[in-house]
């Protein structure tokens, strides 16, 4: 997998949880935070995006990344090890 797989991924999950975002330009250096997703739109966000890829991270750590590039990278990371 790669970033930018992740980052699609990531994105698409964000809208699901937070649907008006669907025409906000999300941008792979945007924070979930600064995009208004609430706290428990953040941890829905990367559980749903775990289950879609089949992982079981701890959410501790995902806690260290500031923005949703480093999430990608974090999964896709995460997913290429897995294989």
């Amino acid at each position: 997998m790669t970033k930018e797989e992740a980052f699609e991924l990531i994105k698409k999950q964000t809208i699901e949880i937070v649907p008006e975002l669907a025409d906000v330009d999300i941008k792979i250096t945007d924070s979930l935070k600064d995009l208004g997703a609430n706290s428990l739109d953040r941890a829905e966000i990367l559980m749903f995006t775990m289950d879609e890829l089949e992982l079981d991270i701890p959410r501790v750590e995902l806690f260290g990344a500031n923005n949703i590039e480093e999430l990608a990278v974090m999964f896709a990371d995460k997913v290429n090890d897995a294989e």
